[in-house]
């Protein structure tokens, strides 16, 4: 069996294999992007909602959102997906070539369905044999690649334009109820401020003033204390829960907890103390 593996191409398009179910991965979707999934399922979450998708589905993923995933392989079997990344530079470029702007505001959705007509599976299907015959590595080609994908995709959603050609950065929002809402993703403090439209050094001031700690400190005891009511109150394990709660690794989660409860995660579990 080969190990599992990513393409580390740095083009616009990207081919994902695995063997093992895998939690990993950017949390943050800086750039358009069209998910292709081969074979296996994919489970999507915003914070907000689930999304579940079986081999053969397509989306599209609005930029600049905080995202975490679960990819699972088919039984003995490899996941397979393909990532079409639609830059800035290459969206303006098609733009402008094409005539085609945001005409209105866009939707606060942040994954839509595409369905996947004769054409477009054909495309995604030349996809995977560049792939295996010698991957995304001529740039020229790539771009006409995304520009395919562009026009297959407005054919069929005319209505994404107001997201793909919207270009506006994101505008300063109220910093609490975000902080609230996504404290879980394990991201770096510039991406927190700069999705609440902030420079850093505003972000921590702003967040001094309304929680009255430092950023690092406040996401660290969040993320303990739903940690505790998860283990205490739900009866969830350790292992099931760092991941989800925007710790790194096991261990670092374990020693984090037992440093500021006393106890260690497994102390703390029903069944252990009902022993």
């Amino acid at each position: 069996m080969t190990p599992d593996k990513v393409s580390t191409s740095s083009t616009g398009i990207v081919y994902s294999c695995y063997h093992n179910i895998s939690r990993e991965g950017e949390h943050f979707v800086p750039e358009q992007t069209l998910s292709y999934l081969a074979a296996g399922s994919l489970v999507l979450n915003d914070g907000k909602k689930a999304y579940n998708a079986a081999a053969g589905s397509l989306r599209f993923i609005k930029r600049n959102q905080l995202l975490k995933f679960v990819k699972h392989p088919p039984e003995k079997q490899e996941f397979q997906s393909l990532s079409i990344y639609l830059d800035q530079e290459t969206l303006k470029e098609f733009s402008k070539e094409y005539g085609i702007t945001a005409a209105e505001k866009q939707s606060q959705q942040s994954i839509f369905d595409i369905k996947p007509t004769p054409l477009i599976k054909s495309y995604l299907h030349s996809l995977l044999e560049y792939q295996q015959v010698n991957g995304f590595t001529n740039p020229a080609l790539t771009k006409l690649k995304q520009k395919e994908a562009l026009l297959l995709i407005l054919e069929v959603q005319p209505d994404l334009k107001n997201i793909l050609f919207d270009f506006a950065e994101p505008y300063k929002i109220d910093l609490e109820s975000f902080m609230q809402k996504n404290y879980h993703f394990n991201v770096r403090l510039e991406r927190f401020a700069y999705l609440t439209g902030r420079s850093l050094a505003t972000f921590k001031r702003d967040f001094q003033k309304i929680f009255g700690t430092s950023p690092r400190h406040w996401l660290q005891q969040k993320r303990l204390d739903q940690a505790r009511y998860l283990i205490q109150e739900k009866g969830q394990t350790a292992s099931n829960i760092y991941l989800d709660l925007g710790f790194e690794n096991l261990s670092h989660f374990s020693y984090a907890f037992k440093n500021v409860f006393g106890v260690s995660p497994t102390e703390l579990s029903p069944a252990i103390r009902g022993k």
